[in-house]
């Protein structure tokens, strides 16, 4: 049964994750290549050969965050910055492959690792994800992966100013447990204090604050930065509740037989 169970969450993945691709092809990587070109815009036309000494020693230093960068980024079904850093260097984006073959492969395990979590949260609270509840589960995991930490930390695109890459990954970590825990005590506790305590968790990361940059000005224009966000997040949300509905309907349809 733990193996069918695994290999559910696993099928349910790879199908959401085939999916996002597709959203992300049709609506988030155009406007990605958009702001690439006010980007390249900012850039001079002649890079010298040879970095300075200093510069070699910051990108050095860099090596570590830029690592930790892509794994988050793998782990997470939006990966515009993802598919967009390194994507002019030799060898593509990742181990050689194109922009759509990283993003799929970022997306299938995204997918396939999400799917996981949904099962082993459901099986731990004793409320497995059904084909009834699935876009209830889809729509929680939304929000707190997605939806919550974009009120601190909305969608990029590239060229936007950002603060520094490590304090954003930390604050998105924190945002997220946070979030997910209290979700949890909101939606599968009855006690009123813990309710009043998810409240708490989901506000503790936004209360503090989200790092913001120092510098906000960019080529890229606001406006296009907006609709950048706003399909991002449908896009994640589509995600989500195709996750949701399809493990539950697997679920349904093999495990119960």
């Amino acid at each position: 049964m733990i193996v069918k169970t695994l290999l559910a969450a696993v099928v349910a993945g790879l199908i959401a994750g085939v999916f996002m691709t597709g959203a992300q092809e049709l609506r988030v990587v155009p406007l990605i290549l958009h702001a690439e070109e006010f980007e390249n815009a900012e850039q001079p036309a002649v890079q010298p050969a040879t970095p300075p000494a200093g510069e070699q020693q910051q990108h050095s230093s860099l090596s570590g965050a830029a690592l930790l960068g892509e794994v988050l980024a793998a782990l997470s079904p939006v990966t515009p910055a993802y598919a967009h850093e390194g994507e002019h260097e030799d060898g593509g984006i990742m181990f050689g492959m194109s922009r759509f073959s990283g993003t799929l492969l970022a997306n299938l395990v995204a997918g396939a690792g999400f799917a996981l979590l949904l099962t082993a949260i459901g099986l731990l609270s004793n409320r497995p994800v059904t084909f009834a509840n699935g876009v209830y589960w889809g729509a929680c995991g939304w929000l707190a992966v997605h939806l919550l930490p974009a009120i601190g930390l909305p969608p990029e695109l590239p060229g936007f100013p950002a603060a520094e890459l490590q304090d954003r990954q930390l604050w998105w970590i924190a945002t997220v447990l946070l979030s997910g825990a209290g979700l949890y005590l909101l939606a599968l506790r009855g006690e009123m204090i813990a309710k009043i305590a998810g409240l708490v968790l989901i506000a503790l990361p936004h209360i503090y604050g989200a790092p913001q940059p120092l510098d906000i000005s960019s080529n890229v224009p606001a406006v296009l930065g907006a609709e950048f966000a706003v399909a991002a997040l449908a896009t994640t949300l589509g995600f989500w509740l195709v996750l949701g509905v399809v493990l539950g309907f697997i679920n349904d349809r093999f495990l119960k037989a």
